[in-house]
């Protein structure tokens, strides 16, 4: 296949960016643990098996970091520009697109240029597309404690009891509150610094602690309509809402942080239930451009109104580094099959890659938060054994040996 390759910078640029080098790394400069015991190791592992590039100029560019897989940002960007533009069937094109590509794959990052996030709206519907990410936390099932919470749903609606209800006692709910307005958040980029002030019905829980205690109280923790098993109505109370259909996965509702991934570690686990909580997914608040995937997206990451036009990296929702990266080598390995007139292949969802697939476009259209690589987004093993670092080396496992069958397809 001949690639045009429309790269804006440097001719125009980002709040972000700095140089005008392909694959510039603009927040950390790490790809996150190796380790296959790590959803993101897994995830990098079923990569290399489908031959990503971009993870053997990361390895060319390794730095020392322990078993993460950290890079110099310059040699990167240069390795993956040497690559790039050394290849004979490779035009780089340096300027700003106004229009979608049919055939191609939109991959903007979290910061798409005005004129082509107008066009994606055109196509998408301007409701489909939004440009800050309001992430609240999500903690495995089975690091809760069920003794000290309770099944219900506000008012009893539903089924009457969709969701976990962690209960807080007057003094509880002030420890909590001490907690959460001193706990450190991070600084800021310069171009996301005032997400918040901007969306203001998603502003951070510990900025609403800081407006006066009660606040959380008649917001996201307010107890009315909800009774425990004693028919009691708490003091106040945290409500986490079942993310996957296992049942593996649920959301701290409401609770969008702005505080460093320890702090919400420390501070969250002081809420009953929660005490030894498994963060499977951080909160953040932060500017990011991405579409509704499970409204707009079809197999293989391609637009239902553009059956020619993939979208790859965290514009479709996925959060990570890694993640963008498998995503844009999927659209790349499917729209070179589409142009053969084959079908778009999706990876079983027992993969990493294809379960991140599977939320992307099956999560409720709704409710839906971009999400980066864990466990919880697996479908779970027949016959789990209770330990946990042993479940997720099965889980790997079972990954791995699902990758290089699909492997096997696409070199078909």
């Amino acid at each position: 296949m001949r690639v045009r390759l429309i790269e804006m910078r440097p001719a125009a640029t980002t709040p972000a960016h700095q140089t005008g080098g392909l694959a510039e790394l603009v927040c950390s400069n790490t790809f996150k643990s190796t380790e296959l015991t790590n959803a993101h190791g897994l995830l990098k592992a079923e990569l290399r098996l489908l031959g990503s590039m971009l993870l053997a100029c990361a390895d060319e560019a390794r730095v020392p970091g322990g078993s993460a897989l950290a890079v110099d940002r310059v040699v990167f960007s240069a390795a993956v520009a040497g690559r790039v533009e050394a290849h004979p069937r490779i035009e780089v094109v340096r300027a700003e697109a106004g229009t979608l590509p049919e055939p191609g794959i939109v991959a903007t990052g979290p910061l798409t240029s005005a004129p082509l996030a107008a066009a994606l709206a055109s196509v998408a519907g301007a409701d489909a597309l939004a440009f800050y990410d309001a992430i609240a936390p999500i903690v495995s099932g089975d690091s809760l404690d069920p003794a000290s919470m309770f099944k219900a749903s506000r008012y009893g609606k539903g089924d009457g009891a969709d969701y976990w209800n962690a209960p807080l006692t007057r003094e509880a709910y002030a420890t909590f509150i001490d907690a959460l307005t001193a706990a450190d958040q991070y600084a800021a980029h310069d171009f996301d610094r005032d997400a918040a002030a901007y969306f203001e019905g998603c502003l951070p829980v510990e900025e609403m602690a800081r407006r006066g205690r009660e606040t959380l109280r008649f917001g996201p923790m307010k107890p009315v309509g909800l009774r425990d098993s004693d028919g009691r109505e708490p003091f106040a109370v945290v409500q986490l809402r079942q993310e996957d259909r296992a049942a593996q996965m649920w959301n701290l509702v409401g609770f969008q942080t702005r505080l460093r991934h320890g702090e919400q570690a420390r501070v969250f686990r002081t809420i009953p239930g929660l005490e030894r909580a498994e963060f499977l997914r951080y909160g953040s608040i932060h500017r990011n451009s991405y579409v509704n995937a499970p409204r707009v997206l079809g197999s293989g990451l391609v637009l239902r109104s553009r059956p020619g036009t993939f979208v790859a990296g965290q514009l479709t929702g996925v959060e990570g580094y890694t993640e963008s990266l498998g995503t844009g080598l999927l659209c790349g390995i499917n729209l070179a099959r589409v142009l053969r007139g084959a079908r778009a292949l999706v990876p079983p969802p027992e993969t990493m890659l294809g379960a991140l697939l599977h939320y992307l476009t099956n999560a409720d259209p709704g409710n839906f938060q971009p999400m980066n690589a864990n466990f919880g987004l697996l479908p779970p093993l027949a016959d789990a054994p209770r330990e946990k670092a042993l479940k997720k080396a099965q889980l790997a496992e079972r990954a791995l040996a699902a990758m290089r069958v699909f492997a096997e397809a696409v070199a078909a």
